[in-house]
């Protein structure tokens, strides 16, 4: 058992059975035993590899969309470039580097890292250490602390980690999937967590009309979280200008399906085993992001494929570069990430992972859409 199965039990004893969402809170953010509060999970070390982790290249495309978008702004004389999620910094110190191509653009940043894994600000400092004192960061726990101005904002895979809610239909409506503890689960017959339904839920605003008519016994996962967040965005963007870039895998449009998946050494593993020691993610719901935004009033565009979006920022052109300078070795593994980064075959990155942007509406369509 972990130390997190002890409170999950007590909790469950004391208040009755939690929420799927409620569950995932406490797997990854528990103050003690949360599964982001207590290691670095990134890397071949860890359970997971996010794109910054696979080449120099993303980042630098994503400080160079920045740059882009920037100017499109009308070149502000101060922006908050925001990273939420920002991992070890990867991304933030390849985009900045970038960066350093449109001197006005870098002299005008201000960096803001959105993130409460205080082992993971840890790194991020160890990354950007040694940056200009001007481009040193600030840390907060939530994008409603940032300053007010005009902001470029990164967020990549930083939706899919936010807790659901998970409901089933039934012949007679929605029940809401719970987490319960079962004193005779297990292999040892100890107990187990395990995963019950609850009585007919009243019918709710949170289940949007293409999922509310899905048929009996379809799962549908609502991300209550994510909406406040983009709405908070978009709402910022909205008033104050600026754009912002979600990267993630989901899906375009609305549909019902269970995506909960938990990830530890690279491998997929069971939900409900051993809490806070797995990542736990589910795939985004694009549509009920984009429409979030819109009723906040920003302007959306896409989603697109990764792939595509990193082919129209020139991808290809940088590793080609990157490429003419290296040995064999360095050119092979070039290419690896290039073909992870953008390919649609089984591992490839390119169509599973989907880019959508956010800005305020009176921008431009956005470079890449």
């Amino acid at each position: 058992m972990t130390g997190l199965t002890d409170h999950l039990r007590r909790r469950i004893a004391l208040e009755g059975p939690l929420t799927v969402a409620r569950y995932m809170e406490e797997c990854l953010g528990n103050p003690h035993h949360g599964y982001y509060m207590t290691r670095d999970p990134l890397g071949a070390a860890g359970d997971f590899t996010t794109a910054p982790e696979v080449s120099q290249m993303f980042g630098e495309l994503l400080g160079l969309w920045a740059a882009v978008t920037w100017q499109a702004m009308g070149e502000p004389g101060e922006i908050h470039l925001i990273e939420l999620g920002p991992g070890r910094g990867t991304l933030m110190a390849d985009a900045l580097r970038a960066a350093a191509g449109v001197p006005a653009f870098r002299a005008a940043i201000r960096v803001h890292l959105v993130e409460m894994s205080p082992v993971l600000r840890a790194k991020q400092a160890e990354t950007l250490a040694a940056l200009h004192p001007n481009l040193a960061p600030d840390w907060w726990n939530d994008l409603s602390q940032v300053p007010d101005g005009p902001a470029i904002v990164l967020a990549n895979e930083f939706f899919d980690a936010l807790p659901v809610r998970q409901f089933q239909r039934g012949p007679d409506g929605w029940r809401e999937r719970l987490v319960v503890w079962d004193q005779t689960g297990g292999k040892d017959g100890n107990g187990a967590f395990a995963f019950a339904l609850s009585g007919v839920a009243p019918k709710t605003p949170l289940i949007p009309p293409p999922l509310d008519a899905a048929p009996d016994g379809a799962m549908v996962e609502i991300c209550p979280a994510g909406l406040r967040k983009a709405h908070t965005l978009a709402a910022r963007l909205a008033e104050q200008g600026g754009a912002a870039l979600i990267i993630d895998y989901g899906h375009d449009r609305s549909a019902p399906g269970e995506t909960l998946q938990a990830v530890k050494d690279h491998a997929y593993a069971d939900v409900l085993a051993r809490p806070g020691e797995a990542d736990l993610t589910t795939h985004v719901d694009f549509q009920q992001l984009a429409a979030t935004a819109i009723q906040a009033g920003a302007a959306a565009h896409g989603p697109v494929g990764q792939g595509d979006f990193l082919k129209v920022l020139g991808i290809a052109e940088r590793a080609a570069a990157l490429a003419a300078n290296a040995d064999e070795r360095q050119q092979a593994e070039i290419s690896a990430a290039f073909d992870r980064l953008t390919g649609e075959d089984k591992g490839g990155m390119g169509r599973l992972f989907r880019v959508l942007a956010l800005q305020h509406p009176g921008l431009p369509a956005p470079i890449g859409f």
